[in-house]
């Protein structure tokens, strides 16, 4: 069998976020020997040996921040003395280290590029620059670049020449057939607590209006969290929820919303966006290239707090949205998304 090995999550079983989700979803119907590595920071008290049918190799470094960069060149290492015949890298921060691994291994290099990451409002000059540069190394030095969004495929035409191939994220593993959808008269959303994700811009439109809003996240996580809450933790239509980790839970907060509501700026395919899209739920997105993509120009967009407050006094886009569950089940299963990679490797 191939060896795969998957350099770039915080490992499996998922437990952060959407390229943790992507591989074990991966890992489901697959005939392949499959790697994956892990932050033993993250399972410091369960470190499993295999998941599902992969092995799982523990680094002793975090996924995320500054160690990430080190996280992923360890992860390359050790996949190349194992003598790897494709090389999965999820994101690119590990990517400067991509001319060294062709000097010294001939496996196939996959890099999915993620939603230019340096274009993030959180990084500094010097964090953005680095990122910048490993994306065009990664670019430069895999053998195939997937860019999860037709607006990233583009943007990678156009920056550096390369056609990558466009492969997105499922999103029926979020639904619970235990729920019947019901509108319980609240909007809904769940992301990351970042300014990119214009969660101050959902925040204000509604508290200009009566509508309840139903917002999880990691709020204790930031400074911008922290301050977001404090400010308005005193209206009464704004509910702030902590991170919830049950699907369950979850699939019942998003079939009993009246809309969903996506503030993502940056990125490609947000993989909250597509699980949503599964719900038949209307969905009113921040307008930008990314979310059009992913919606198909379906959606209702908002620019700013005022638009996205009239929409909401207009009641106009509640309920249920046919064409979002239409486009979701013909682009964002999982049997779709791993019959691509299936390809690929």
């Amino acid at each position: 069998m191939k060896k795969i090995h998957i350099i770039g999550t915080v490992g499996v079983p998922a437990c952060y976020g959407g390229f943790e989700t992507l591989v074990d979803n991966l890992l489901d119907d697959t005939n392949f020997d499959i790697t994956v590595y892990c932050s033993s920071h993250t399972y410091k008290n369960s470190k499993i040996v295999n998941y599902k049918k992969a092995k799982l190799v523990y680094v002793p470094l975090n996924a995320n921040g500054i160690q990430s960069v080190a996280y992923d060149m360890y992860s390359m290492m050790y996949a190349i003395l194992k003598k790897a015949d494709v090389i999965l890298i999820l994101g690119v921060s590990g990517c400067v280290f991509l001319p060294v691994i062709r000097r010294m291994s001939n496996a196939k290099i996959i890099t999915n590029i993620d939603g230019l990451e340096w274009r993030r409002d959180k990084w500094n000059s010097f964090a953005k620059s680095f990122l910048k540069k490993s994306e065009e190394l990664a670019v430069k030095y895999s053998d195939v670049v997937i860019s999860d969004n037709k607006a990233i495929a583009d943007y990678v035409k156009s920056e550096y020449g390369c056609e990558s191939k466009v492969i997105a994220y499922g999103g029926d593993h979020a639904v619970n057939s235990g729920f019947a959808s019901i509108d319980k008269n609240y909007a809904f959303t769940v992301c990351r607590i970042e300014p990119e994700n214009n969660i101050a811009m959902i925040l204000k439109a509604f508290s200009m209006v009566r509508k309840k809003l139903i917002i999880v996240g990691n709020w204790n996580n930031s400074r911008y969290g922290m301050d977001l809450r404090e400010e308005y933790k005193n209206f009464s239509n704004i509910q702030m929820l902590d991170p919830i980790y049950d699907t369950a839970k979850l699939a019942e907060l998003r079939a009993f919303c009246s809309c969903y509501i996506h503030g993502h700026s940056a990125g490609g395919t947000n993989p909250s966006l597509v699980e949503m899209m599964h719900f038949g739920k209307s969905i009113i997105c921040f307008d930008c290239s990314y979310n059009r993509e992913t919606t198909e120009h379906r959606a209702v967009y908002f620019e700013n707090e005022l638009a996205l407050s009239e929409i909401i006094k207009s009641g106009e886009c509640f309920g249920n949205n046919k064409h979002m569950l239409d486009i979701a089940r013909e682009k964002y299963t999982w049997e779709k998304i791993r019959k691509q990679y299936y390809e690929l490797f």
